[in-house]
């Protein structure tokens, strides 16, 4: 029995693909298992979005490797790579990796058992060069009935409803590593939701690359950039909700990943008629300078950011917003900052991450003048990241005396409706509540990002704070 131990890095929509593929594994019939040094094969499903995580995606593969060279692994153990890093460096990877046995891309992940038993089989001496699966343009995309072993707690699961994306902001490679927007149907996406609450998810974490977009590259008229969301004109994410909504359980759908150019006011009263639906929105905005918007290419401009946002307050009552912004893109002044400031303390975001602009081989931004020094974006970066500290402190303050209901995520950690895994605070409460169940507790004090919820005497579970900065 092959044996195989599978390295996961990046975000939810990698983790999803790296749960399709141990689906499949266990499928054919291997073993996975967590130990890298008993494996027959080691997969490191990589990351590539920006400079750092393609450091981190190499870092892992070159330590597994010299594990091998030490000889404390498993003879004549395979080295697979994966994912994003692979489609988007195919041409160049082989030759820079030697010591990989094969790549396989997007595309890939449900043949990964009979990839794995070829290069087994396959005789390779020093001089060979790493097998290559990856195919030119990536068009998968899972299905309802797509094997899949979920990795994630028990009661949490993420959906992916879409795969790639249609917009052409200027310094992201997503669109060349993931291809074009592909909605599954709602038919799909609501069948593997049934089954997931069936198996005890408290939580349905829908993502995309574009989760507003869904649907709408079904309609018979091609939308364009900044089309809103639109039921009468076919399938679209207010269809979605609906049919979730309606699944008798009691979950959490939480909305990831959504971008602005395509709300609407049918999405905002969507959302505010579906109590099943987390008051939690993720709205990438990037930044709110008009200069930057235009030569980021986002579709949209500062006046529609603040009115769009107006709406969502007024539409739906105790909505927390969540955004991730760039600093120190090419050509951004200091008054664009001031501006972007100015922006944060007046709306006040409940969540809220920044990144400091990574100039990205291939996007349109990395051949723009202007380029920004390092320590000009990093000084940018704490600039903003300190106010949004404030905020967030001032934030958990008001929730004090307070009564929320958090998902239990492990003994005595917990989430609240305002937070999303692994990327927003933690409420610590008290460790007698069930994990995996809802529990509605009072907040009595906060730390940082995270609230607290003990009874007087009972010291929290060790802090495990979000990265601000995702």
């Amino acid at each position: 029995m092959i044996k195989v131990s599978l390295i996961s890095l990046g975000c939810a929509k990698n983790l999803v693909d790296s749960e399709i593929m141990i689906g499949h594994l266990h499928q054919a019939g291997m073993t996975v298992i967590p130990e890298a040094e008993k494996a027959d094969v080691v997969i490191v499903n990589t990351c590539s979005f920006i400079d750092s995580s393609k450091t981190e995606s190499i870092n892992h593969i070159l330590a597994v490797n010299q594990q091998r060279g030490l000889r404390r692994r498993r003879p004549g153990q395979k080295l697979i790579v994966a994912g994003c890093m692979s489609q988007r460096f195919a041409k160049d990877l082989p030759g820079a990796l030697p010591e990989v046995d094969a790549f396989i891309g997007l595309d890939q992940v449900t043949r990964v058992a009979p990839i794995i038993e070829e290069i087994i089989a396959r005789e390779r001496t020093r001089k060979d060069a790493p097998a290559s699966f990856v195919s030119a343009r990536s068009t998968y995309l899972p299905d309802y009935d797509t094997p899949r072993f979920r990795i994630t707690p028990p009661h949490t699961a993420y959906l992916k409803i879409a795969e790639g994306c249609n917009h052409p902001c200027t310094f992201c490679v997503i669109p060349q590593i993931r291809g074009r927007h592909r909605s599954r149907t709602v038919e799909s996406v609501v069948a593997e939701a049934r089954r997931l609450v069936a198996e005890g998810v408290r939580e349905l974490n829908l993502i995309s690359q574009d989760t507003t977009f869904f649907g709408m590259d079904h309609w018979t008229e091609r939308p364009n950039p900044r089309t809103p969301v639109d039921s009468t004109r076919g399938e679209a994410l207010t269809t979605l909700l609906h049919e979730l909504n309606a699944i008798p359980g009691d979950f959490w759908i939480r909305l990831l990943y959504t971008h602005p150019a395509h709300w609407s006011d049918e999405l905002i009263r969507t959302i505010a008629a579906c109590p099943k639906v987390a008051r939690y929105v993720d709205m990438p905005l990037q930044h709110i300078s008009d200069r930057m918007l235009a030569a980021m290419q986002r579709e949209t401009s500062g006046d529609f950011i603040r009115d769009l946002i107006r709406r969502i307050r007024e539409g739906i009552p105790g909505i927390t917003l969540r955004t991730t912004l760039i600093v120190g893109f090419p050509g951004e002044t200091d008054a664009d900052v001031e501006e972007l400031c100015r922006f944060i303390a007046e709306t006040r975001f409940e969540r809220l991450g920044a990144f400091q602009y990574s100039r990205e081989e291939g996007t349109r931004a990395a051949r723009l003048p202007g380029q920004i020094p390092s320590k000009t974006k990093e000084r940018r970066w704490h600039q903003v990241m300190q106010l949004q500290h404030d905020i967030a402190a001032q934030h958990c303050q008001s929730q004090l005396g307070s009564q929320l209901r958090v998902l239990v995520e492990e003994s005595g950690v917990a989430r609240g409706e305002a937070d999303a895994p692994d990327i927003d605070g933690r409420v610590y409460v008290t460790r007698t509540l069930p994990v995996g169940e809802f529990a509605r507790v009072p907040i009595t004090g906060h730390h940082d990002y995270d609230l607290l919820a003990l009874p007087p005497g009972e010291k929290p579970a060790a802090y495990k704070h979000a990265r601000p900065a995702q």
